[in-house]
């Protein structure tokens, strides 16, 4: 109980120094923003130059992803990305890239940042269009050939694009590029 408590009390005091009370930390800049690295909106905004098809993305699934994920996106160690398109209302879903996923853009932005798990953003950006084709040519999307850019990404046409539901809070509004957080 005792190392409970001073775990509780460290963990306030850290949340305490952050406050702007103290004058610690400041909030983020442009500059500092942009140091995360890219950020795609679901309209594709913010997308890179590049561009990759299922054929090009072949090779690189089976070097970078498919000891986690199956030769052809079945599953493994890491969750499949294939298939389970029909299945999100009933008492089995699953959820794929194929089924559950509303934007293709999303499915680039998380491949991007956080992908292959043992080294996220080793991919080039014509290396993570070609592996989005061909994930999305395995779930029946695009064609093997289709070559995905930024111009193109944004037009896919995801299974479960309208899956989804508008936030009500009416603090949170639209933007062309999806949600926008309440201010500050």
């Amino acid at each position: 109980m005792r190392r409970l408590s001073g775990l509780a009390l460290t963990f306030a005091l850290a949340l305490a120094a952050q406050s702007p009370k103290y004058g610690v930390g400041r909030p983020p800049g442009d500059s500092d923003i942009r140091s995360l690295g890219i950020i795609v909106a679901p309209d594709g905004t913010g997308l890179p130059e590049g561009s990759g098809t299922a054929v090009e993305g072949r090779e690189v699934f089976a070097a970078q992803c498919a000891k986690c994920h199956g030769e052809k996106g079945e599953g493994g160690v890491g969750p499949a990305l294939v298939g389970g398109q029909g299945t999100l209302a009933t008492p089995k879903p699953r959820k794929t890239v194929g089924s559950f996923w509303p934007h293709a853009t999303t499915v680039w932005d998380y491949v991007n940042r956080a992908m292959p798990f043992n080294q996220p953003g080793v991919l080039s950006h014509p290396q993570v269009y070609a592996v989005v084709a061909y994930v999305l040519y395995l779930n029946g999307i695009v064609e093997e050939r289709q070559a995905l850019n930024a111009k193109s990404l944004p037009k896919v046409r995801m299974p479960n694009r309208d899956g989804f539901v508008a936030d009500p809070r009416p603090d949170v509004k639209r933007s062309p590029g999806g949600l926008t957080p309440p201010p500050r």
